[in-house]
């Protein structure tokens, strides 16, 4: 029995044909088209379906040679041959489907390669289709050629893109090959994310390849073979310019592919590289380039049938042909196969110029060049370190982690230390970064070796950052500031960091001018990313949303020119914050999803737990408490030895609680950020909105000494600094507190004056929060008719978010308050009150669940249940349930 397909990195697509396939019961017959490159995995997928589909599966694969022999697609389906035209065949093929189906028993019809069938087979099922809509019938047509007729034949297309580097891993795993996680992503960019070439190479490859980091890949034995029949009918121009090209690469341009070439007719050279299907027409006709080859793996083909020799020669002409100085070394480069000092030095100044413009995977991979051509020793180390600090920037975590046990093997340096702390800040390990960090600074000579200096206090200033300390911010950039060049990375960032440290430490004017400053001095693109992301947190922290949300984007744009991975992580879980706030919930978790996958592929944890909280906060609301679940252990997993990591990684386990009406959870999980807050920025108001979520615990678990206390430090804070939103959220916690106490003068006080202070800011969560909080203490007083048009706000509010949780909660407290509906149980009759608390109490929660729920106290739950039991003739919650339902 063959086993069942295995389908990787393609669930959505699986699931998007299973539920077209399984609505054909009602909907009726239906054609699809999955479209993709050869090798994508088309076949798999349709494969996959057909295992999984309990119903009759016919399935087809076509041959070139099929096409003109009518029918021939059919007699592969049905076994037999359906004579007649296309109306006739079209009845034959609905009683075979109709026979072996029912309204659960669909039917379904593969074909492979459509783009290969005989007309009479296509015509015939689309007749079949168009004219007996009420069959239960899938048809799914494979096809790789877009212009291919039959895609027009189907009402839906799905295409097929190439895999991510987490289904290459797992296509690794199940063929028992283990791969560097490094090699994971290369792989990907090397086989374009086509399955079949991945698989080619796990199984003809040594095991050794996949375990060392930058091994150099070839092409699958398969596409070589291809490739050079290609080359063999392609005449000698074409061959000519397809391995110019593919000496240029991707950077070079078609004037000097034909000068590299010595082609005299270039436009025969391409017709006939575009006849033996080696080239297309060039993707970026801006840049001059006439044609381009088909694809890197194509290219990668064409390089090894050369031979290093070959290509060796052919790198030498090139740098001769190309204009730009920079790619001429680059070519000497890769012509050079032995030690050249004159020519590593030259690639080192290449590679710190890439750098200060902010490329820095170009970079590291100059570095590398400059490392393995050098004869000094000295120089090889200092590169080989550099090749690491420049991947750390450029978020390869993965290829950085595998040249550490090479750098722990080097002489102790500080910059050698300095990048091995850069490593351990971004993967959240504290502790050990500050023990390199100073290790390194008391190395250092900042007389002789400023810019060495400059660039371990800037790493400081990263973990003084991430300690949530803004003092420390500010010192060690002064610190960096003093010794850096001002237009090198280490100054721009330090003081696109210190900005933030100003406002953390109580001096947000001081930041905002300093960010003013600092943008008109910064050029557009990567090293401007870091000032848009500090003025942007700032911005937020400030309540500054509209201004915010341009600059978070910007900063999470750059990520797809070549930007900090680092910086761009941040710029996510800030601008999916904002978009939660002002309550575009929907588009919050897309940039959620987007930096998850950044954490992925660069190795960066460091705003993991804050762009979970925005996941978990979303989806508890939404009453998706598994999900919430899942981001939740999410933001746990990673190291917690940050406090700019613990901090939102408490929050959003205080929140779920929050959720859930366990205040003792809440009050458990927010302790240790009161605990940490001190002296940092987790008490600056605006930075981290927990003060409230607390001291409304603190109220409804009856602390309200407790509560007084904490609101009284907090609320000093935010009137100090005039921050709005966060006297409103303290305003709604002192309202509740002061509602509790019998004060409802003053509780009413407070809630208008936080609904006051939120005027004018698109903070739609917590504008429905204070108006939830209003109205509970309102009922609680017995002023039903007052709270209800407060709640009904919380609602409508709730409601346009998707919070179903509290939507249901202001339902429940409208139903309590009585004003709008009267609710009974059989012929007995109970008040609001009364028909609330049984609902809760029949759905299993506790005194103090339901009390929590109802924001009343236990006891008044305890004696609302005594007259329940008196009025129902019941005795026991159990009894109460049944009666209930």
């Amino acid at each position: 029995m063959r086993s069942a397909t295995v389908c990787v990195g393609r669930d959505r697509e699986l699931g998007v044909l299973a539920a077209q396939l399984a609505a054909t019961a009602t909907d009726g017959a239906l054609i699809v088209a999955v479209r993709g490159d050869n090798g994508i995995g088309k076949s798999t997928l349709v494969q996959a379906l057909a295992d999984r589909h309990g119903g009759p599966v016919w399935s087809a694969t076509t041959a070139p040679w099929e096409t003109s022999s009518p029918g021939a697609v059919l007699h592969q389906l049905f076994q037999q041959d359906l004579s007649g035209n296309p109306l006739d065949v079209a009845t034959q093929i609905v009683d075979h489907v109709t026979a072996a189906t029912s309204s659960t028993n669909q039917g379904l019809v593969i074909i492979d390669d459509a783009e290969q069938s005989d007309e009479l087979s296509l015509q015939a099922l689309t007749t079949a289709v168009r004219h007996h809509r009420d069959v239960p019938m899938l048809v799914v047509l494979t096809i790789t050629d877009p212009a291919a007729s039959a895609v027009d034949l189907a009402s839906d297309i799905i295409v097929l893109c190439s895999l991510d580097s987490a289904a290459i891993g797992e296509l690794a795993r199940g063929r028992g090959v283990v791969v560097h996680p490094a090699m994971v992503p290369a792989l990907a960019v090397h086989t374009g994310g086509n399955p079949r070439y991945v698989t080619a190479l796990l199984d003809e490859l040594p095991a050794q390849v996949w375990t060392h980091p930058g091994a150099a890949l070839p092409a699958p034995s398969s596409v070589v073979s291809r490739v050079r029949k290609q080359l063999d009918d392609c005449g000698p121009q074409g061959r000519s310019l397809v391995e110019a090209l593919a000496i240029l690469g991707e950077r070079g341009f078609f004037t000097e592919a034909a000068a590299l070439a010595d082609s005299t007719t270039p436009l025969i050279a391409i017709d006939e590289g575009k006849a033996a299907g080696l080239l297309i027409d060039a993707p970026e006709p801006s840049r001059s380039r006439t044609a381009a080859i088909r694809d890197r793996i194509t290219r990668v083909a064409v390089l090894d049938i050369m031979g290093a020799a070959a290509a060796g020669r052919a790198h030498l002409r090139a740098a001769d042909v190309v204009d730009d100085p920079v790619r001429s070394l680059i070519h000497r480069v890769s012509a050079t196969a032995t030690p050249d000092q004159a020519l590593a030095d030259a690639t080192d100044a290449l590679a710190r110029e890439r750098g200060n413009a902010g490329a820095w995977a170009e970079a590291a991979g100059l570095f590398r060049e400059a490392f393995r051509l050098s004869t000094d020793r000295s120089l090889r180390e200092d590169r080989l370190i550099r090749t690491a600090d420049s991947l750390v920037a450029a978020g390869d975590i993965a290829a950085a982690l595998a040249l550490v046990p090479d750098l722990e093997a080097l002489t102790e340096t500080a910059l050698r230390d300095a990048v091995l702390a850069y490593l351990a800040i971004v993967r959240g390990r504290a502790a050990e970064a500050e023990i390199r960090m100073n290790r390194a600074w008391d190395i250092v000579d900042s007389t002789t070796d400023p810019a060495s200096a400059a660039l371990i206090a800037q790493r400081h200033v990263l973990h003084s950052l991430s300690r949530c300390g803004g003092v420390e911010v500010v010192e060690w950039a002064d610190r960096a500031l003093s010794l850096a060049q001002p237009d090198s990375p280490a100054a721009i960032e330090a003081e696109a960091i210190r900005g933030l440290g100003l406002a953390s430490s109580g001096r947000p004017d001081l930041a905002d001018d300093a960010y003013r400053n600092l943008g008109q001095r910064v050029h557009p693109g990567v090293q401007a990313q870091r000032v848009s992301l500090g003025r942007g947190w700032l911005q937020l922290a400030n309540d500054d949303v509209d201004g915010a949300r341009p600059n978070l984007e910007t900063a999470v744009a750059t990520a797809h020119m070549g930007g900090s991975a680092r910086i761009s992580m941040w710029a996510y879980g800030w601008l999916a914050r904002l978009q939660f706030l002002t309550g575009d919930w929907d588009q919050a978790l897309h940039t959620v999803a987007d930096g998850r996958q950044l954490a992925e592929s660069s190795g960066i944890v460091l705003a993991t737990p804050l762009l979970e909280w925005t996941a978990a906060q979303v989806h508890v609301l939404r009453g998706s408490w598994d999900l919430a679940g899942d981001a939740l252990r999410a933001a746990e997993a990673v190291t917690q030895d940050y406090e700019i990591m613990r901090a939102p990684a408490l929050i959003a386990r205080a929140q779920i609680a929050e959720a859930n009406a366990d205040y003792g959870a809440v009050i458990r999980a927010l302790d240790p950020v009161r605990a940490m807050s001190p002296g940092t920025a987790l008490a600056q108001p605006g930075f981290w909105p927990w003060a409230d979520v607390l001291a409304n615990a603190l109220v409804v678990d009856g602390q309200l000494a407790t509560a007084e206390s904490f609101l009284d430090s907090q609320e000093e804070l935010a009137r100090d600094a005039g921050h709005r939103s966060t006297q409103a959220r303290l305003g709604y916690a002192r309202g509740r507190l002061l509602g509790a106490t019998g004060d409802l003068h003053g509780a009413r006080r407070a809630f208008e004056n936080s609904l006051t202070l939120l005027d004018g800011l698109p903070l739609r969560y917590d504008l429905a929060r204070i108006n939830f909080a209003y109205g509970q203490t309102l009922r609680r007083a017995g002023k039903r008719r007052s709270a209800d048009p407060v709640l009904a706000a919380a609602r409508d509010i709730y409601a346009s978010l998707g919070a179903t949780t509290y939507v249901e909660r202001c339902d429940r407290e409208l139903r309590a308050g009585g004003v709008n509906a009267t609710l009974s149980r059989s012929d007995v009759e109970l008040t609001p009150q009364e028909e609330a608390v049984t609902r809760l109490v029949a759905q299993g929660l506790s005194n103090k669940e339901v009390a929590a729920e109802l924001y009343v106290s236990p006891k008044t739950v305890q004696y609302h249940l005594t007259r329940i039991y008196s009025k129902l003739g019941v005795r026991s919650r159990v009894d109460l349930a049944n009666r209930y339902h």
